[in-house]
């Protein structure tokens, strides 16, 4: 299991590699929200969103013979190109499994990463079975996109941040609004804010037909979505909560937040038009719910994780349509 000691020491091998994103605000999305929004663009971070931090994270505490036998990773695009960034610049080959209707971009950026990928029907055909059979095939580690304690450690550094950011302003009480797929960063950052900020409690946020980890966390069990496709936040679909990461969610989280596809597009457009940053569907689910659903929140103070910028300049077009 991840622990913060492991967070913490994840921070110090990941000094130098990743980047220490802000914590931007805007008077404007503060009007709209009715309370004071704190927005963490990892959408700037190396490779376009957090998962930059649990590639890094575990590569690098890897033995250097594992290392160079290669790593295999699955992903719909934002940790592939986390793995496949961090393998490059480890000196060490990556194969990454990618379901067949990700986005054209995180395709071809994990291709120019480095990484051999490898198209997968995520309808139809089970990604861990494929990963495990090829692993095995190959002698590759598999490194898990959130089930993973290493991978858990390197996306909490973002919380080791968050609490320092909020301590230099004043900050002690709010409500963290996270992206959650499969719960590695919400987890991450609970365990992180635990130890460095205890008054501050994550609220995991997922898109409508796909709440999986709020289902999980109302029924004190994991539960899985019907669906594993169908929407346009494809870096947050998966089809449940991780079982490293559940009873993390389930012992320091708050109830989760679900929002509908339209609302994380209108907040993407609001985040340009605000804040100058490019987010992705996935990566704005959070804001949406801060900005729209306020109804479900309680704190004076919301701090929102943009998770990821990668998105296509279609997709983006209809986000800005909503202005």
């Amino acid at each position: 299991m991840t622990t913060l000691a492991m967070i913490e020491a994840a921070a110090r091998r990941l000094d130098g590699h990743i980047r220490r994103t802000p914590l931007l605000s805007s008077p404007f999305l503060d009007k709209i929200a009715g309370r004071r929004i704190l927005v963490k663009p990892e959408c700037l971070q190396h490779t376009g969103s957090f998962k930059a931090r649990g590639g890094w994270s575990a590569l690098s505490a890897m033995d250097e013979a594992t290392r160079k036998r290669g790593v295999i990773a699955y992903s719909s695009g934002n940790h592939a190109q986390g793995v496949a960034r961090a393998a490059t610049e480890h000196g060490a080959p990556s194969v990454i499994l990618m379901p067949s209707d990700a986005p054209q971009l995180k395709i071809d950026n994990t291709r120019a990463l480095g990484a051999e990928v490898v198209l997968y029907d995520r309808a139809t055909e089970d990604r861990d079975q494929i990963g495990a059979d090829l692993s095995k095939q190959r002698n590759l580690t598999l490194v898990k996109p959130y089930d993973d304690p290493q991978v858990i450690a390197g996306q909490g550094t973002c919380g080791l941040e968050i609490a320092e950011q909020v301590a230099e302003i004043g900050v002690t009480q709010a409500e963290v609004l996270v992206n959650c797929g499969g719960g590695g960063l919400s987890s991450g950052i609970a365990l992180a804010l635990e130890g460095h900020a205890p008054g501050l409690l994550v609220r995991p946020c997922e898109p409508v037909g796909f709440d999986d980890v709020k289902r999980s966390l109302e029924a004190g069990q994991i539960v899985r979505n019907k669906a594993t496709s169908g929407s346009i936040c494809d870096a947050i679909l998966t089809p449940s909560p991780g079982v490293i990461t559940f009873p993390i969610l389930q012992r320091l989280c708050g109830p989760g937040l679900v929002v509908p596809e339209a609302d994380a597009l209108r907040a993407m457009a609001q985040a340009f038009l605000r804040l100058k940053i490019v987010t992705e569907p996935g990566g704005a689910i959070s804001l949406a719910a801060a900005l729209y659903h306020g109804d479900q929140i309680d704190a004076d103070t919301v701090i929102v994780v943009a998770t990821g910028g990668n998105v296509g300049a279609d997709v983006f077009a209809q986000a800005l349509e909503t202005l």
